[in-house]
């Protein structure tokens, strides 16, 4: 009698996909996420350095001393990040309602208006503002707020726009209502394209807040301003190094978040 042989399974050699942040990291954005922080740690430590061997004069050590670069950062942060919260609360929840019923048909026009804000000369708009309302910190919020809507507006609504509408039905088909959808399945579909708005504005805005010092708003721009009046070029030099440090460290926190918040398997 012949043997009768059973095939032996063969083992599976797929691997199971990788889930979490690890899954959703490629090569080069492993790369800018990490080394971010390297070069802006060693930019600060070589401003260090510098600060505490280099022979200054009165001007540059009154303009470059750590009380008032300090007060200055501290300033510049404040002018970014109030100004990024306005823009959320403004343009995700204006965003959400034009793509609602009637409501989109005004899309365009809002969007045209968001456009012709931030196509304006952004010193200019600045100036304006101030001529209107009064110089300070929270005008300078304002018109920084107006400048950066515009990404945050647009990704919200072409996110919304991008979402499969059989998914949507899904939800509606199971007796989901209109608001649990939009909270459950399209805003968390959405969510990776408004992010990537939310960045650009944080980057608009860390570069356009050196201007706010036209206005006695604060920030980094007063160093650069003092170093260009009185022609002292290692103020205007570490002014405009210490401005590209600080938005070299906005732009890599809006990507960590713009990945964090990125549903799984999206």
């Amino acid at each position: 009698m012949s043997e009768v042989t059973t095939p032996v399974e063969e083992k599976s050699t797929t691997k199971p996909a990788r889930t979490g942040l690890a899954g959703r990291l490629n090569a080069e954005a492993a790369i800018v996420l990490f080394a971010i922080p390297v070069i802006v740690v060693l930019g600060f430590v070589t401003y260090v350095i510098w600060r505490n061997t280099a022979e200054l004069d009165s001007v540059e050590e009154s303009a470059l001393g750590w009380g008032t670069i300090g007060n200055q950062i501290w300033e510049h942060v404040q002018l970014t990040f109030v100004s990024a919260f306005l823009v959320v609360v403004v343009a995700v929840p204006l965003g959400i309602l034009l793509t609602r019923g009637r409501a989109r048909a005004a899309a365009p026009i809002v969007v045209g208006f968001a456009n012709a804000g931030q196509a304006a000369p952004s010193v200019g708009l600045i100036v304006l503002f101030a001529m209107w309302l009064q110089p300070g910190f929270e005008t300078a919020v304002f018109a920084l707020t107006v400048y950066a809507i515009l990404p945050v507006l647009r990704n919200t609504i072409v996110g919304l726009q991008g979402v499969d509408r059989t998914l949507v039905e899904a939800g509606r088909g199971v007796g989901m209502t209109a608001a649990s959808v939009l909270l459950r399945i399209e805003l968390p579909l959405a969510l990776p394209v408004i992010m990537a708005g939310v960045r650009t504005a944080l980057v608009l805005l860390v570069g356009t807040a050196t201007l706010a010092t036209f206005i006695n708003g604060g920030g980094l721009g007063a160093t650069l301003q003092a170093g260009i009046a009185l022609l002292r070029y290692p103020v205007i030099v570490w002014g405009a190094v210490l401005v590209a440090l600080l938005a070299l460290l906005i732009e890599w926190l809006g990507r960590v978040l713009e990945l964090v918040s990125q549903p799984k398997g999206v």
